[in-house]
Parts: structure tokens; C-alpha cells; sequence
């Protein structure tokens, strides 16, 4: 058997293994009128999310809620589990992979569509690493959320956990004296990542001392503390992240000493258009910071997705980003006490960009902060975690076309019933929608946003809390969960094995 035919069929098992479901057939014979068969749309079997480590406050309380909605086509079986990630190395008596089972779980999920929780407190909780199998892997999210009563970055800080990845984008990060800033890189895998850090400000690139070639060992998190990359302070920075060697979750997070903190998720993957979703109605100053990779300028036209239609902000139309260079833009109270999105759109030429907002809301000591990137639409399905009844709010946003969308409340992580409720969103508005509320509520829900039509809709979570006094609040947005994979279909060829 030659290395052509064994290559043929290691692809074949792989391809049978992702999917749980391929088949052989033999090929029937092609006609002129014969057409390509759709490949089959099946639920993923696995799925592996990593959470940074949440604080270093001494004060700080988080919990962690995991969800899986429930899937069609999924079988009887499966296991979840979120555990600490670890730097023990493979040794003579096993490797890393093998001693994490001996470590109790912090959430271990006990169905598809019921949430499941679980907490830590202080500032010395690890970053944690999970993966889900069979019926708990399709469309598998978990939610970190921390509160801290006091101290830089004091409030509600919330994150998404992330799949790893080699290439991330972080615009709206800062190196200024009142902010503290650190990137979290999380290597889940058995054999070291490498990383290289890069910063871009107003000028273009910052000079960095040691942001190429970071080492992450092994089933562990490195925080990586920006001011240490750069001397040089801005307020308005971008930061890339690109992994050379292995994979990794990668994660902001950003402290003030006033005005409060929170987790800046990666942006989507530069385009010449770009949705922002779900700013909050109450904002008091939104700031918008936008980076153009390469060295083509990006001119924008800048428009607010509002609950009745796209509007300019007055005195601010368009931004001008010119190439390698990051620029920022205050828009103040934007929203004006109304749900409202940013949608971006080149107002010439189409140039790759990437953006997010920072959003304060309250006033004097009482003002918090969140940063909300700029997202991919929701696609089949997305869902976030850790909701409830009175403080939650669901933003969706169909900037090119009407939409309908299904949205549906789980049960409760302690009791209650799944409800849900279809809702039309009107070309080129934004919608905080009055959410579906599990009958017998106890404990905490999910949310599951399904678009019923073609149109995109995007869509964010806002979280609010107040915790000893001080309000808090953070948002997340609903990409695409990815929970299900489109399968060719494989036909058996065996001339091949006579070659």
C-alpha cells in the first residue's frame, strides 16, 4: 500500500472522526442535469473554551456559568468540564493532560439547556480550561463574571470564554498612567505556544522591549502587563497578537483607577465594515477607536443603528484611520437615552479595519466602564450565560434588512421552564427586546438568539449589578457559536488502492 493511498485514507478516518456521522458511498453514475449534493449540516462533537484568570483584587467574587443549548441531531451521550490549567509538564508517570483528571471540576454541566454554575473568590484563582464532548459541545459557552467592590478597576467585569486561536485584535486598550492593562494568553495544549505582541498608537507602531517571543508553557496563562512592553503612554492603543507557535486564548483586561474596569474581547477580523453592537441607552461617553492594518488609509462613514432607524451623529460622519495607525473618536452621549449600535461602512474604497468602543455610564464616583468590540453577526445561533430576570438587557441590531428573530430563555440553573418569544427588528434599527423569563425562575438563565430569516443580526448582552454601592455593568456580544459543522460528502473510490 503506497503513501498515497494510506494519506487518502488517514483523511477519510479523520474527517469520520470530527463528525461522528460521515459515510462511504459508492458514486453513482453523473448525468447532465445531476447536481452537487448539499453537504450536510451536523452538530460538532467537541469544543474547548478557555477562561483567563478573572482578578488579583483580594476582594474579588466571580462565578463562572456554563451553557449548551439544546441540538437537534446530538446523541445520548457526552461530558463538560471547566478545571484550573496547570504548568505541570508531561513527566516519566504521565503527561499534564493525564493529572488534570484528578483535579475537581469548577462547573461540571449535567444537561444540555439547563445552566450550571460555579464561583471563587480572592485574587489567586487560576485560569481555567474546558472542553465539552458529544451533546454538550454544540454551541458550549461559558461566562466569567467578577465583581469588585473596590480598588482599580472596582465594579462588574465580565468575559466570554474564548476558543483558542493564532491572530487577535485589540483595539482600545491604553498604556496611560491611570490605566492597567494586561493581555492574558491561555495555552491549552501539551507543548509550548509562542507569541509575538505588537502595539500600534496614534504615530503607528509603539517601540516595544520584549513583546516578541513569548513563551506560554503548557497548560497555563501568562499575563502579559503592557505598560512593561513600552515606555511610551497613550491613551488610545491597539494591540496584535500573533501566535507563531501553538495556540492560545487571548483576552484584555482593562483596570482604571477611576472609572472603574472590564474585559476587551478581540474584535472580528478586520473588514471594510464593521457593527458594534448593543451600547447601552444610558451611556454617558462612548469612544470609538478604530485601527486600518497595513498601510492603505480607511476612511468610514459613522452611523447609529437606532431604535428607529440609522442616523448620524451630528459633527462626527465620518473618521478618517490612516494606515498602521490607531485613531480614536469621542461621541459623548451618543445614544441619547435610546438602544443604539455603531455600524461602520467605507465611504470609498474598501480598506480592512478593526474597532471597538469604550462605554462609561453614571457619573462622578459612581461612573464604571466596558469596552464592546466590534462583532460578526449571530449567524444559526448564539448564547450567552449568567442572565437574570432584572439584570439583563438584549440588544439585536439588523442594519441591512428587516429580520425576525427567535430568542429563548433556558432554564433556570436552579429551576423553571424555557420560554421564548420571536421578535421583528425593522431594517437598519436597534432593539433592546423585553426578554422571555423562565416560568419558576430560580437561580440564573440563558439566553439562545436564533435569526429566523437571512438578513444579519447582531447582537450583545448587557449586565448590570450593584455591588456594596458601587453599580457595575458589562456587555458581551453573540457571535456565531459555531456548533455546527457542514460535512462533504465522502464517495469510496477504490481504483485507488490498485495504484
Amino acid at each position: 500500500m503506497n503513501r498515497t493511498t494510506l494519506s487518502l485514507i488517514a483523511g477519510t478516518a479523520a474527517l469520520a472522526a470530527v463528525t461522528g456521522f460521515a459515510t462511504l458511498n459508492e458514486p453513482a453514475a453523473s448525468g447532465p442535469d445531476d447536481t452537487a449534493k448539499a453537504a450536510a449540516v451536523l452538530p460538532v462533537e467537541r469544543t474547548s473554551l478557555l477562561c483567563p484568570p478573572p482578578s488579583t483584587s483580594d476582594i474579588a467574587e466571580t462565578s463562572y456559568t456554563s451553557f449548551t443549548p439544546v441540538t437537534k441531531g446530538t446523541g445520548s451521550d457526552g461530558t463538560a468540564e471547566l478545571v484550573a490549567a496547570t504548568e505541570d509538564a508531561a513527566d516519566d508517570g504521565g503527561s499534564a493532560k493525564d493529572k488534570k483528571k484528578t483535579e475537581k471540576p469548577v462547573v461540571t454541566p449535567k444537561t444540555p439547556g439547563t445552566p450550571a454554575v460555579g464561583d471563587t473568590s480572592g485574587g489567586e484563582s487560576p485560569a481555567l480550561m474546558g472542553t465539552a464532548e458529544g451533546k454538550f459541545a454544540p454551541g458550549w459557552t461559558i461566562q466569567e463574571t467578577t465583581q469588585v467592590a473596590a480598588g482599580s478597576g472596582r465594579g462588574l467585569q465580565g468575559v466570554t470564554c474564548t476558543a483558542a486561536d493564532t491572530e487577535f485584535w485589540f483595539p482600545g486598550v491604553s498604556t496611560a498612567a491611570d490605566r492597567t492593562d494586561y493581555v492574558h494568553l491561555t495555552n491549552p495544549d501539551d507543548s509550548a505556544a509562542v507569541a509575538d505582541i505588537e502595539l500600534y498608537g496614534k504615530d503607528g507602531a509603539l517601540q516595544t522591549t520584549v513583546g516578541e517571543g513569548i513563551t506560554v508553557p503548557p497548560h497555563s496563562s501568562e499575563p502579559i502587563l503592557l505598560n512593561t512592553l513600552t515606555a511610551e503612554k497613550q491613551d488610545d492603543v491597539t494591540v496584535h497578537v500573533n501566535i507563531r507557535s501553538g495556540r492560545v486564548g487571548a483576552s484584555v483586561q482593562a483596570l482604571d483607577d477611576k472609572l472603574g474596569g472590564d474585559w476587551l474581547a478581540a474584535s472580528t477580523d478586520p473588514a471594510p465594515s464593521l457593527v458594534v453592537p448593543g451600547i447601552p441607552k444610558d451611556a454617558t461617553a462612548v469612544r470609538l477607536i478604530a485601527y486600518a492594518p497595513g498601510d492603505a488609509d480607511a476612511d468610514l462613514k459613522v452611523q447609529l443603528a437606532s431604535p428607529t432607524g440609522l442616523i448620524t451623529p451630528a459633527g462626527h460622519e465620518t473618521l478618517h484611520v490612516k494606515g498602521g495607525m490607531t485613531t480614536a473618536l469621542d461621541l459623548g452621549d451618543v445614544t441619547r437615552g435610546e438602544a443604539g449600535s455603531l455600524v461602520l461602512t467605507p465611504t470609498d474604497q474598501s480598506v480592512p479595519v478593526v474597532a471597538a468602543v469604550r462605554v462609561l455610564r453614571g457619573k462622578g464616583a459612581d461612573q464604571e466602564s466596558a469596552f464592546i468590540p466590534a462583532s460578526a453577526p449571530v449567524g444559526t445561533r448564539a448564547s450567552a450565560a449568567d442572565n437574570t430576570a432584572k439584570g439583563s438587557t438584549l440588544s439585536l441590531t439588523a442594519p441591512k434588512g428587516t429580520a425576525k428573530v427567535k430568542v429563548t430563555a433556558s432554564a433556570g440553573s436552579g429551576g423553571g421552564t424555557a420560554a421564548s418569544k420571536t421578535y421583528t427588528i425593522k431594517s437598519g434599527t436597534t432593539q433592546n427586546v423585553e426578554l422571555p423569563v423562565p416560568e419558576g425562575l430560580k437561580g440564573t438563565f440563558a439566553l439562545t438568539v436564533e435569526p429566523l430569516t437571512d438578513t444579519p443580526v447582531y447582537a450583545a448582552r448587557t449586565l448590570t449589578a450593584t455591588k456594596e454601592g458601587v453599580p457595575g455593568f458589562t456587555v458581551q456580544t453573540l457571535p456565531d457559536d459555531r456548533g455546527t459543522v457542514e460535512v462533504p460528502e465522502a464517495d469510496e473510490d477504490v481504483s485507488v488502492l490498485q495504484k
